[in-house]
């Protein structure tokens, strides 16, 4: 595919939010052509950046590769690769790391990662990065990428105090931290809470908001529940009765995130890190009630 969003953004107005979208890597064929779809559907709105997840114990780390070199390649888009501290040595990381210089990625999402399945509680590699601050400094070391990390409004469901992953945030801004992601939320007081109590620590990298439109709120609810992340009673109430109604769910979803992101702007956030989970309907509908939009979108139904 053209790189046309580059094409088609001229003369888009500079004060528009900024968006990033992020995928997971597909595990079959018919996921893979589902992925690029969504790829082709979300380009034409000129993300900042596209990131692709790193399964738990590193399980998708071929397919990982295999698709950030996709989307640089025939895309055209910026693509940062996650990459995690789970089960591998330093110097693995650091090879990775250099792979992906050279195919032309220059910005890396730096995370601690999850243990892989079955393994319980995480356990640090004995030869590799024991956290995400380490992964972060020894990048750094690596090459001038773009790093960011994440970080959470509800805290880290492992961390001992929600002063500690504040700490914890602050280490990795410290070791070289560009941008901060955060976990999905859906009250934005508590975000905006813990953007101000991270100012008030010292963090002055971006804080950029990680968004959820959701159309299949059960799934939702169970990784919400792994996460950390709490989910509002009347939230809840607006997907009543829609277990067997998708339009209807995907109607809610699109709302409800349009007016989180609206009310967001309207309290000064400008960028926006979409959760697409591989899908393109919804982030769409949302970035167009955002004025995320060009010649190529303009059409759509919001």
């Amino acid at each position: 595919m053209a790189r046309e969003s580059k094409l088609c953004s001229t003369g888009v107005d500079q004060s528009r939010p900024s968006v990033s979208f992020e995928f997971f890597p597909p595990k079959t064929p018919e996921m893979e052509q589902t992925l690029w779809g969504t790829v082709c559907g979300l380009a034409p709105l000129d993300p900042a950046f596209v990131s692709v997840t790193y399964g738990a114990g590193g399980t998708t780390r071929e397919r990982t590769h295999e698709t950030v070199s996709r989307i640089i390649r025939e895309a055209g888009l910026t693509a940062a690769a996650h990459l995690t501290c789970v089960d591998a040595s330093r110097g693995e990381i650091e090879d990775i790391a250099r792979d992906y210089w050279d195919v032309g990625v220059r910005h890396i999402v730096a995370l601690r990662g999850d243990p892989p399945e079955g393994q319980g509680g995480y356990m640090p590699h004995p030869d590799g990065y024991a956290y995400a601050a380490d992964l972060v400094e020894g990048l750094r070391a690596v090459a001038p990428f773009e790093l960011s990390v994440a970080a959470y409004p509800e805290t880290h469901p492992e961390a001992l105090s929600a002063d500690f992953d504040i700490d914890n945030l602050k280490r990795k801004v410290d070791a070289g931290a560009t941008r901060a992601i955060t976990q999905f939320f859906f009250c934005n007081d508590t975000f905006l809470r813990f953007r101000d109590r991270i100012a008030a620590a010292g963090v002055s990298i971006p804080l950029v908001p990680g968004i959820m439109p959701v159309g299949n709120f059960k799934s939702m609810r169970r990784f919400a529940a792994k996460c950390g992340a709490s989910v509002p009673d009347d939230m809840s109430m607006a997907y009543e009765g829609l277990d067997d109604d998708p339009a209807g769910r995907a109607e809610v979803g699109a709302r409800l995130a349009s007016k989180q992101c609206l009310d967001l702007r309207a309290r000064g956030v400008n960028d926006f890190h979409f959760y697409t989970l591989n899908r393109a309907e919804l982030t769409r509908r949302v970035c167009a009630n955002l004025g995320v939009l060009d010649h190529n979108v303009e059409g759509m139904s919001r």
